[in-house]
């Protein structure tokens, strides 16, 4: 018989779910999956949802003896879109009363199928009218696609080689459903009387231990390293010629962040022994009424920085600091350039330094600059990491890299003052996980021995759950915590390096306070993390790690997936930034799936040039692979089902969607 179309296939509301997913759910910043942990690319939820629902749900066109005339059919198909702009909204993603009418109406495509099929030879296997089919994502990423068909009643499959991304959709989608409906273990749920006896719903209790013991980690790293970021103290010197620091003096502020410039010396023979900055900018805050920023003042052979506050007189000269253009600046002590390829060449023989510009503090009414104190450059050198992550940045990657200039290895992207403050929460989540245990087993929770990946659901596998959360947290921290994150001047808050797909060099840079409580604390991104997790659903979910073009969960399932953008995005290469950090907190909870001492590269469907040698060989390689990957979709699915497939190819980008229907042929 002829496959019925459905609804995705003839049309969609296309402004509402671009509403939806470009300008709600990106202004979105508690409980959306992005907050547990980045990737790149990530698909917008509301269009997910949209996709899945509209790849299920019939075309009224395929119900003639329903909607016998054109003009009812779309009367019917307007009322599918007006579930469809329900669906989307971000105030409805927990909505049950819009989920289940969209539930309803896959189920009911569902059951015409299977009493088309009654007859089928295998109806009972292929057409049970009790039993939806279940879902499978083999380029799973971010994980958008299994969570929103999680969320619209579908068992969900995910799988994807990158181990970055299958930690990511663990945690969404296949770890809180286990747990679901468990009160926390933590000490202090009995004791505060707003948790004692509550019922916890969903993975809310596996949250509330996340935040509990992500807040002992905290701590507990305050203790340790604590003396590494001290406080700041206004002195009556400092307030001479800054009234604004009138009413601040002998008081300790807490710094939230040291903001660097990058040196070298300068080429200038006769200032050759200066370590001269190279600072994109002297503007510390931009915003209006609040403005700061820093003044060179040459004395001597050398220099130092201070702070003022208000309009400079100099706005340009401000703005610019010493850059020139590009990766070209002015040393400041002579104002000869100073070139690219000079400053590369200092950075390929370990030559480029760092000279504080500025301290952040956290005033009564918003951020305090000071001027930088021989205090806190002192505190800053007492750092001695005693590990960093190892591996090679790759040298071509995809949009852009820090290489050239010295930073080769993963460990370069970092001071020594942060190593020791990653370092130190990493070793904590394995303390954490015996901690956990250790509670769980005091508030009664059995033991079965089976850790988390056994698919054990005891106090061993409570803690790795837990752990999970508090390893992603400790990688998330990287992505402010490092050497090449920005300062916002108006904002006045750092940025993460991952702005943009790539890892590009950053000229002058913040140095968080991870105990500040602001961008960056720990415990603040633990909390975020917490809200995450509550927000998860509790319908089974499952995960692995599998290659697109060899895996087998495809079989029998709906298949829905946004593979890799051809060379748009080098995801192994820009995960191995988060992977030496997972691996270290987390290969005992998955030794599996942190095996490798770097992210699986030879097999990812990306056509990166530098690794295949040509343009020309990327291209092959990524056109090959992805055309296995696609019959291998098409072998496994259900043979007596449509796969229908849409291809789009441009200079950069090329998409492959595969949507899977459940019609016999």
């Amino acid at each position: 018989m002829t496959p019925k179309k459905k609804l995705i296939e003839v049309a969609l509301p296309l402004e509402a779910i671009n509403k939806a997913a470009a300008a709600r759910e990106k202004s979105i910043r508690h409980g959306h999956p992005s907050t547990l942990h980045l990737w790149w690319a990530r698909r917008p939820l509301a269009a997910a949802r949209a996709v899945i629902f509209a790849q299920m749900v019939d075309d009224p066109s395929a119900h003639p003896d329903l909607f016998p005339t054109e003009k009812k059919q779309e009367k019917e198909r307007q009322r599918l879109f007006r579930i469809i702009e329900e669906l989307v909204k971000w105030e409805n993603t927990t909505n049950e009363k819009v989920l289940q009418q969209a539930r309803d109406e896959i189920w009911q495509s569902w059951r015409y199928t299977c009493a088309e099929n009654a007859d089928h030879p295998r109806a009972k296997e292929l057409f049970d009218r009790y039993k939806l089919p279940a879902f499978h994502d083999p380029f799973a990423g971010g994980g958008a696609l299994p969570l929103e068909a999680q969320r619209l009643g579908l068992e969900s499959y995910a799988s994807d080689l990158n181990p970055v991304a299958v930690l990511i959709n663990k945690a969404m989608i296949e770890i809180p459903p286990r747990f679901a409906g468990k009160p926390p273990v933590n000490p202090d749920t009995e004791k505060n009387r707003d948790l004692a006896g509550r019922n916890w719903q969903g993975a809310q209790g596996l949250a509330e231990d996340v935040r509990y013991y992500g807040q002992w980690m905290r701590d507990e790293a305050e203790k340790r390293i604590g003396h590494l970021y001290p406080k700041v103290e206004v002195t009556a010197e400092m307030a001479k010629e800054r009234p604004d620091l009138k009413p601040y003096i002998g008081r300790k502020l807490t710094v939230i962040a040291w903001l660097w410039a990058r040196t070298v010396k300068s080429p200038n023979p006769a200032f050759a022994n200066v370590d001269v900055p190279l600072a994109s900018t002297f503007m510390l805050s931009t915003k209006v009424g609040k403005e700061a920023y820093v003044e060179p003042v040459i004395e001597g052979d050398g220099y130092r920085f201070a702070v003022n506050v208000g309009k400079p007189t100099d706005a340009e000269g401000a703005m610019n600091g010493t850059k020139l253009a590009r990766a070209n600046f002015a040393c400041l002590m002579s104002g000869a350039p100073i070139s690219g390829d000079y400053i590369k060449a200092e950075g390929k023989a370990g030559r480029i330094g760092a000279q504080l510009m500025a301290v952040v503090a956290d005033g009564t009414r918003g951020r305090v600059y000071l001027a930088p104190t021989p205090e806190h450059e002192a505190a800053a050198l007492k750092a001695q990491p005693d590990w960093k992550p190892e591996g090679d940045i790759p040298t071509r990657m995809t949009g852009g890299n820090c290489t050239p200039y010295g930073l080769t290895t993963w460990g370069d992207l970092f001071t020594p003052r942060q190593l020791v403050a990653l370092t130190t929460f990493s070793d904590l989540v394995g303390e954490a996980r015996e901690r956990v245990k250790r509670d769980a087993l005091a508030a009664g929770l059995p033991d079965d021995g089976q850790p988390l990946e056994k698919t054990g659901a005891g106090a061993t596998a409570n803690a790795d759950a837990v752990g999970v959360y508090l390893g992603l947290a400790v990688s998330r921290t990287t992505n402010t915590i490092n050497a090449l994150a920005v300062w916002s001047q108006s904002r006045e808050q750092s940025v993460n390096l991952f702005s943009r797909q790539a890892i590009p060099m950053a000229w002058d840079f913040p140095e968080v306070n991870p105990f500040g409580g602001a961008a960056g604390d720990f415990g603040a991104t633990t909390a975020s993390v917490g809200k995450t997790i509550s927000a998860a659903l509790d319908h089974p979910a499952y995960v692995l790690q599998a290659d697109a073009q060899t895996q087998e969960l495809a079989v029998s399932k709906v298949v829905s997936t946004d593979p890799p953008y051809y060379d748009n995005i080098g995801y192994a290469d820009l995960s191995d930034f988060f992977y030496v950090w997972l691996r270290r907190s987390l290969r005992p909870v998955f030794p599996d799936l942190f095996a490798t001492l770097a992210v699986p590269k030879a097999e990812e469907l990306v056509a990166t040039p530098y690794r295949h040698g040509s343009k020309e060989k990327a291209e092959t390689f990524f056109l090959v692979g992805m055309t296995l990957a696609m019959h291998r979709l098409a072998d496994l699915v259900r043979a007596d089902r449509l796969c229908r497939g849409r291809l789009r190819r441009r200079r950069t980008t090329l998409q492959v969607q595969e949507h899977q229907r459940f019609r016999p042929q």
